[in-house]
């Protein structure tokens, strides 16, 4: 049921209109001047607002209803008017009212008034809800999916995108953290600016302050000419530390101090530089748990945790699977250059069954991979190349018509298929440098591959 808000200067018509809404399972407040309905409407929302018009005070009726619209534009109001008084109930309609009944009224009458105001309300809620979600959806065309889940961290990271706080993101790798950290710099009011993107894993201890604060000619010995560092080239933009779990604790001190002060000092440099610069971090580790350990500093985690999202792994949202096997070929046909249609119904099924233990990249390097060594146009189940959690490479089923040596052989081609997928997951799908990565050369690598889908 709803909760109305009756506004009326007669204890009588208020006490009347309340055991009636009462009685028929609505929740109701009550007011005696518009003052005190502004209040009570800011403090609980009514779905609906039943007002007389002529009312003691600063207010009557039809000025309350503007600054209600003030607060709610959607809101919906029914006027109470006297049987004389219908040229005001008119005006007040063309304030914005919904309807009006005159007094004395007939409760049927008032309750059939109601229940089309309350239907009015569920309507325009549900359209202003539609509009929301889809200017959401149109906005973050990167991040696919229509789960609950999805969904839910494309509304949170709407919301933060225009403001200034600093974002962090959570989720597993391969689950698109570097895809929202785009987003949110792509509708922010930085997204003119630079989107720089580091990966802090990737940096060497000993180079850190060089890399994120720069260095002046001459600070060391390599430093062969000044160089801007990863703070400064952000500037009036967005810097996304990916992995921040993985930095050194003096590393973590030096970027505390830069996200306090706003300002950084090159190496070899004796004058501040003023940086304006917002902070996007992300991690696949457990931060609160670092912190506990004494691997993560307590003070930079408050810092960089003021909006945390967390992304779902794809086993959380296995009806996305399709949308994105969609989208993902879509993407690869013009990285691979093969006429690949689509996939039999077979092969979905297998992929929407799949616990998918490296998310989004591992579904984008099994799809790559089959559009590489698929025949035809459609990728079948026999072109998928993946394990699952009963059957997976190091513990073989048991065949009972296969000898101890060739049990042995086919456990040891699988763990060899699982090292080759793992090599090729960590190159991106780059064959050159997952045979490089394995010891062996391209050819080789290709002629294992076609072996194991056949």
């Amino acid at each position: 049921m709803a909760q109305i808000l009756v506004v009326d200067d007669q204890p009588a018509l208020r006490d009347a209109l309340s055991l009636l809404l009462t009685h028929h399972g609505h929740t109701v407040d009550v007011a005696e001047t518009a003052e005190q309905a502004l209040t009570i409407f800011q403090q609980r929302r009514p779905d609906l607002v039943i007002m007389d018009i002529v009312m003691p005070g600063g207010l009557n009726g039809v000025e309350a209803l503007a600054q209600l619209k003030a607060c709610d534009p959607q809101v919906v109001c029914v006027f109470v008017t006297a049987f004389g008084s219908v040229r005001s109930a008119v005006d007040a309609m063309q304030a914005g009212g919904f309807d009006y009944v005159t007094k004395p009224f007939d409760n049927d009458d008032l309750l059939l008034t109601v229940g089309r105001a309350l239907e009015r309300r569920l309507l325009t809620s549900q359209v202003h809800q539609l509009r929301e979600d889809l200017a959401t959806r149109t906005s973050f065309p990167n991040i696919v999916g229509r789960s609950p889940a999805i969904e839910h961290v494309v509304r949170e990271l709407a919301k933060v995108a225009t403001s200034e706080a600093t974002v962090l993101l959570l989720g597993e790798s391969g689950t698109g953290k570097d895809l929202a950290a785009l987003s949110v710099h792509r509708h922010s009011r930085r997204s003119g600016g630079p989107f720089v993107a580091v990966n802090c894993g990737a940096i060497p201890a000993t180079l850190a302050e060089s890399q994120f604060f720069g260095h002046e000619r001459g600070a060391f010995t390599d430093a062969k000419e000044a160089r801007a560092g990863f703070f400064e080239q952000a500037h009036g933009g967005t810097l996304f530390l990916d992995e921040v779990g993985e930095l050194p604790l003096a590393v973590q001190a030096m970027l505390l101090r830069v996200l306090e002060e706003r300002t950084v000092t090159r190496l070899g440099a004796r004058r501040a530089i003023q940086v304006d610069v917002r902070v996007v971090a992300a991690t696949n580790r457990d931060l609160a748990d670092a912190v506990r350990s004494g691997q993560f500093r307590e003070d930079l985690y408050w810092r960089l945790s003021g909006f945390t999202v967390s992304l779902p792994p794809l086993r959380d949202r296995l009806e996305d699977v399709d949308l994105l096997t969609d989208h993902l070929l879509d993407r690869l046909r013009a990285d691979v250059r093969i006429a690949v249609t689509g996939l039999t119904e077979r092969a979905r099924e297998r992929l929407r069954a799949h616990r998918w233990p490296g998310n989004v990249r591992e579904l984008e390097n099994v799809l790559r991979r089959a559009m590489i060594m698929v025949e035809g146009p459609v990728i079948g189940l026999a072109d998928l190349s993946l394990g699952s959690e009963s059957d997976s490479a190091f513990s073989p089923a048991l065949d009972a018509s296969l000898t101890l040596a060739e049990t042995v052989a086919r456990a040891v081609e699988r763990i060899e298929q699982s090292v080759i997928d793992d090599a090729l997951r960590r190159a991106g799908g780059n064959h050159t440098a997952a045979a490089a990565a394995l010891g062996i050369d391209r050819r080789t690598l290709f002629t294992k591959l076609r072996r194991s889908s056949s």
